[in-house]
């Protein structure tokens, strides 16, 4: 097996331990290495979101009954698969994009298949509940009806879980290699494709809101088959990308104890917002304020797309810069990437406050939704700018590594404060939609601050040397394998 250099655990490329400032040509150098890398990744974050939004609208017109039944299903299909796979493969966010740092191109094959293996495993129990979300979701207190519908719904998804847990390997391997815009251009391709496929499967073939939820899976197998084909011929991968392997199979203790922490990560965090959904159907006038916050979630959810392609980038320049030892550019990194969320979340927070009083036309006609839309937009800002600080500190302990640490930060910043605040607002101060939404405010920027002091007490010197010695271990165990 090919070894390029780390013939011993870590040599520093940098004999300079200190903290020293950046010329501009470095800041503009690394500003350009993550506009790169970004805007390809919040193309392909909204177009990703645009596939499921395309298939309930689709729905829509079957409906009243097949658009509650739809969108419950995705909601229950977001808690209980999606994020989960999401987390799971943000592991990969650290072991191939500091492999990938550290020159062991062909360590990034033998990650991505250890992933798929383990991710299509977790998916063979999953299926199992989605096949049963009707049921569930009675037991939970819902609705009979849209609980039956639902569950149809999520039956016909189950092939989708399965491809996304491909997606989610293809995606990290190939954004780990600063290999983005095939990426983009495959999902661009899908995307297009979806709406012809929804189409005919929801109105040609007679199968209704379960054609919507085939399509979302055939769409979703024609992008993870595209990035296949890209990975198999394409000589940008050559190198890391050297065939199917024995090695996958060893070793996965070694993965899960990434994958398991990144997962509770991202799913402590995604469940909350759910949460908040939930907590809205006890207020008072629960389906305006139910309505209300579904919308501001969405909105939220949608603008999110654009951090989140910034906090990829973090992920991919910090563990790329901690494989190669290069301590200093991954600091670099976290400030220039620190810089372009902060003015990314004033400009779209301006959007936000300035369009607040038309958005709310978009969703209904009565003047009372509109106002409440209206003044929810002006909260909705302000979790933005803070929003997009914590996505890309979240980014930089991705590719460090410290998922465990990320998912103590989250569980402490929406369960013991988010959630008992955004409790006490709506319901002790009887603020209802908007206290629950202060909730939230008060968890994100826990969750930033909390973050921002870790990266501040972070000794990037040392983070570079576990890295070299995680690359290193790496290499040594599949060669004694």
């Amino acid at each position: 097996m090919e070894e390029e250099g780390l013939e011993t655990p870590f040599v520093g490329q940098e004999s300079e331990n200190k903290i020293r400032s950046y010329s501009k040509d470095e800041i503009l150098g690394e500003f350009k290495k993550q506009v790169y890398l970004a805007g390809p990744l919040m193309t392909v974050n909204l177009l990703i979101c645009g596939l499921s939004m395309i298939s309930v609208m689709f729905v829509g017109h079957l409906g009243e009954l097949a658009l509650s039944g739809a969108s419950m299903a995705t909601s229950f299909a977001s808690v209980t698969g999606t994020s989960l796979m999401i987390g799971m493969g943000s592991a990969l966010d650290t072991f191939c994009g500091q492999s990938y740092g550290a020159k062991q191109y062909h360590l990034l094959g033998i990650h991505m298949q250890r992933a798929m293996l383990v991710l299509l495993s977790v998916s063979i129990p999953l299926a199992f509940i989605w096949a049963n979300a009707g049921y569930l979701l009675v037991f939970l207190g819902q609705d009979p009806e849209i609980s039956a519908e639902a569950g149809l719904y999520a039956r016909f998804m189950i092939p989708s879980l399965f491809a996304n847990a491909l997606l989610q390997c293809f995606v990290r391997f190939l954004q780990a290699q600063n290999n983005v815009i095939p990426m983009m251009l495959s999902t661009g391709v899908t995307t297009l494709l979806h709406i012809l496929v929804c189409w005919i499967m929801v109105f040609k073939s007679g199968l209704g809101n379960r054609g919507a939820a085939l399509a979302n899976a055939v769409s979703l197998w024609i992008n993870v088959l595209l990035l296949a084909v890209y990975v198999r011929v394409s000589p940008s991968c050559k190198r890391t990308w050297t065939g199917f392997s024995r090695e996958a199979f060893h070793n996965i203790p070694i993965f899960l104890k990434l994958a398991v922490p990144s997962a509770v990560m991202v799913c402590l965090e995604i469940w909350s917002f759910e949460m908040m959904v939930l907590l809205s159907g006890l207020l008072p006038n629960p389906q305006l304020e139910t309505s209300v916050l579904s919308i501001s979630l969405n909105t939220c959810s949608m603008i999110y797309m654009i951090p989140l392609g910034l906090s990829s980038a973090t992920s991919v320049r910090v563990s790329n810069e901690l494989g190669a030892g290069q301590p200093q550019a991954a600091r670099l990194a976290i400030r220039v990437s620190m810089i372009s969320a902060m003015t990314e979340g004033i400009l779209g927070a301006t959007i936000l406050v300035l369009g607040r009083k038309l958005w709310g036309y978009c969703y209904s006609n009565e003047e009372e939704v509109v106002s409440y839309i209206a003044q929810m937009m002006l909260l909705v800002a302000g979790s933005h700018i803070v929003d997009g600080i914590q996505s890309v500190l979240s980014g930089a302990v991705r590719g460090s590594g410290r998922q465990k640490i990320g998912a103590i930060v989250n569980l402490g910043a929406y369960y013991l404060i988010g959630i008992p605040l955004a409790v006490l607002f709506a319901f002790v101060f009887d603020m209802r939609g908007k206290g629950l939404w202060f909730g939230i405010i008060a968890a994100l920027f826990a969750q930033a601050l909390f973050l921002w002091i870790l990266t501040l007490c972070t000794n990037w010197e040392k983070e570079a040397k576990k890295a070299n010695q995680r690359v290193y271990d790496s290499v040594i165990q599949d060669e004694v394998s």
